[in-house]
C-alpha cells in the first residue's frame, strides 16, 4: 500500500462525519470591511470574488435557493451525500448577529446540510459572535476559515490586507479555544516574498492550534489593483511555473505539523479572468503530479519539522 504522504481533507472530515459531504458555496450578501472603509478601501490587491463563486451562488439567490440549486447538482451523482453550507465570499462574518445569526440558521434548516464553514478574516470575529458559534459547533459541525495570507507583515501592508499576523494569530487562539474547528488559507508567491520567507510561514503556522490549511498560489486577475501593478512593473513579481511550485509547495509541506490538515495546494480560477499564471492543470491533476513528485523524493508533510529551530 503506497504510504500517505500528506494528511488531506478527507482525513480531517472523517474524524467528524462517517459519510461522504460535500461543500456548497454560498454568497450571502455581505461585503467586507476592507471596502467599505471601516478598515480601509479597495479591497486586497489581488481580490476578484468572481474567482471562486460558482454559477449557483450568487448574490441575488436566498441562501436556500443557492443550496437547492447546489444540493440538486450533486444529489443526481451522490444520492447519499451530505452537505456543508460554506459561507465563502467576502466577509462572512461581517454584520449584525442577529442578521448573522439568521442566515447560518437557515443554512443548517436545509435538508442535508450538516454542519457550517464560514470564510473570513481575523479582524472579524468580535466575541458575541465567537461565543455564539462556539454554542453552535456544541450541536453541529462548524469550522471558521481564515483568509491570513502571509504570515510577513510587509507582505500584508503591500497587499492592502489591512490586518498584521498578530491578527490572525489571535483569532486562531481564540476560536480554537472556544472549541470550534478552525483553518487558514495561504497565498504562496506574493511580491516582495523570497522563497525561504515563503516558507517560514509553514514554520510559523505549525506552532499554531489549526485544523485545516488551504495553499493557493499567487494568480493575477484582471480587474485587481495586483494586475495593474504587475503591468507597470512585472520585474517586482515571480510567477511560478507549475514544476517549480510543486517543488515550493512539497518543501512548504515538509515543515508544517502532520497534524494540520492540507485542504488543497492550488486555486483554479476562471480562464477568462485568469492573466498568468496558466498552468492548463485541474486541481485533481496537479495533486497527482504533486504527489508523484513526492514519493520521488520519497517525503511527507512534517518530514523537517524536528529539525527545525
Amino acid at each position: 500500500m503506497e504510504k500517505k504522504r500528506y494528511r488531506d481533507f478527507s482525513d480531517f472530515l472523517s474524524l467528524h462525519f462517517d459519510c461522504k459531504v460535500q461543500k456548497i458555496s454560498l454568497h450571502a450578501g455581505f461585503t467586507c470591511p476592507n471596502r467599505d472603509g471601516s478598515v480601509g478601501v479597495g479591497g486586497c490587491t489581488y481580490c476578484n470574488n468572481q474567482t471562486f463563486s460558482p454559477d449557483y451562488c450568487h448574490t441575488g439567490k436566498s441562501i436556500s435557493r443557492q443550496l437547492d440549486e447546489g444540493v440538486d447538482f450533486f444529489a443526481r451523482k451522490y444520492p447519499g451525500m451530505r452537505y456543508l453550507a460554506y459561507f465563502q465570499a467576502y466577509t462572512n462574518t461581517y454584520g449584525a448577529l442577529p442578521d448573522l445569526k439568521r442566515k447560518y440558521e437557515e443554512a443548517l434548516s436545509h435538508r442535508g446540510v450538516v454542519g457550517l464553514i464560514v470564510g473570513t478574516r481575523p479582524d472579524c470575529m468580535p466575541d458575541d459572535l465567537l461565543s455564539y458559534l462556539s454554542g453552535l459547533a456544541r450541536q453541529t459541525f462548524v469550522l471558521v476559515e481564515y483568509g491570513v495570507e502571509s504570515a510577513n507583515d510587509e507582505t500584508l501592508r503591500r497587499i492592502n490586507r489591512g490586518h498584521d499576523f498578530a491578527a490572525s494569530v489571535d483569532a486562531i487562539c481564540r476560536t480554537a479555544e472556544a472549541g470550534i474547528a478552525v483553518g487558514a488559507h495561504m497565498i504562496l508567491g506574493l511580491p516582495g516574498e523570497s522563497r525561504e520567507m515563503i516558507l517560514s510561514h509553514a514554520d510559523k503556522l505549525s506552532h499554531l492550534p489549526l485544523d485545516t490549511l488551504k495553499l493557493h498560489q499567487l494568480q493575477l486577475i484582471r480587474g485587481t489593483r495586483m494586475a495593474k501593478e504587475y503591468d507597470e512593473q512585472p520585474q517586482r513579481f515571480h510567477l511560478y511555473d507549475v514544476d517549480e511550485y510543486i517543488d515550493l509547495a512539497i518543501d512548504f509541506a515538509e515543515r508544517l505539523s502532520p497534524r494540520i490538515a492540507i485542504e488543497r495546494f492550488v486555486s483554479q480560477s476562471p480562464a477568462e479572468l485568469l492573466i498568468a499564471p496558466r498552468w492548463g492543470l485541474k486541481n485533481h491533476e496537479f495533486t497527482a503530479r504533486l504527489l508523484k513528485r513526492m514519493a520521488a523524493r520519497d517525503t511527507w508533510q512534517g518530514r523537517l519539522l524536528a529539525s527545525l529551530p
